[in-house]
């Protein structure tokens, strides 16, 4: 009854369906600060068959909010067969296409000036971008080409985290851990950490070693993520970093849920894990080594 009319049947029903789509908004949908996305490590070098496609799968089963890589895509170096490594990926993509995309350059996708403007032809964006979701700001390096941060890259870091300085959280990104010897080591005067301090960076990820690494300097987090399908260059030793994965990322607010997710069978025993559960060493959470049950 709406100001003393009764409704009749198909207006009741109508009446209903406009209510809860009035509600759905309001109660149903997530808080705005609040999101997912997920993380996958190198496809190459060496792609190891079927695992890419399996991390995919099961990437999508998360419903992330998109997909953010490392680099390492294709397994490329030959400018004569690079466009056809990309369409043939772009085929793997093309049933997760609901997922927004965000890669990184890998030394497999640039290596000359013809590969990088078919990176920027598949990837949809320059080589080094940022780009805000949320609260989060994520500024995308090109390392692709040196294991050290060119001083343009440096220049381009510095100029991108200062236009988001307002942001309150922040991810940096780039395929290969420049920044590797200098944490290892327990350094804090290079120029990249110096900039990360300054403006507020809590994540700085990279692939390039697919070994899963984790190491803490002045509150910022460096991480190495493990393979999504190159090959393992050790032994498979799960608690030594030797695993096929992706990472998932929650965001709620200021607080970050990192957690990573070995390959299910018939390339992983489907273990997840935290990322305060990895130091320098490896695992450090030993219980964790433990198989779960296959879904």
């Amino acid at each position: 009854m709406i100001l003393g009319r009764p409704l009749s049947p198909a207006r009741a029903v109508i009446f209903a369906v406009l209510l809860l789509a009035l509600l759905v908004p309001v109660y149903g949908a997530p808080p705005p600060d609040s999101f997912r996305f997920a993380i996958l490590g190198d496809r190459t070098g060496e792609a190891q068959a079927g695992v890419y496609e399996q991390v995919w799968k099961e990437v999508a089963a998360e419903n992330p909010t998109f997909v953010l890589t490392v680099g390492d895509t294709i397994q490329g170096m030959d400018d004569g067969t690079a466009e056809a490594e990309w369409r043939e990926i772009r085929r793997v993509w093309e049933p997760f296409r609901r997922f927004p995309l965000y890669l990184t350059p890998g030394n497999h996708d640039i290596w000359s000036l013809e590969s990088e403007r078919l990176f920027r032809q598949y990837a949809g964006h320059p080589a080094h971008y940022g780009f805000d979701y949320g609260q989060a700001h994520f500024t995308v390096l090109d390392n692709s080409r040196s294991d050290e941060l060119a001083a343009d890259e440096l220049a381009f870091l510095e100029a991108d985290l200062k236009a988001h300085a307002t942001q309150p959280l922040k991810f940096v990104v780039s395929h290969r851990p420049s920044w590797l010897f200098n944490v290892a080591l327990g350094n804090p005067n290079f120029a990249m950490h110096q900039l990360a301090r300054r403006y507020g960076v809590q994540y700085v990820i990279a692939g390039h070693v697919h070994q899963m690494l984790h190491f803490t300097l002045d509150g910022v987090a460096y991480v190495d993520v493990p393979s999504s399908g190159g090959h393992l260059r050790s032994s498979r030793a799960y608690g030594d970093g030797w695993f096929f994965a992706h990472s998932l990322v929650e965001v709620h607010g200021k607080s970050i849920d990192f957690e990573i997710h070995e390959l299910r069978p018939p390339h992983g025993d489907g273990r997840t894990t935290k990322l305060n559960d990895w130091g320098i060493r490896g695992l450090v959470r030993k219980d964790r080594q433990e198989a779960v049950p296959a879904r």
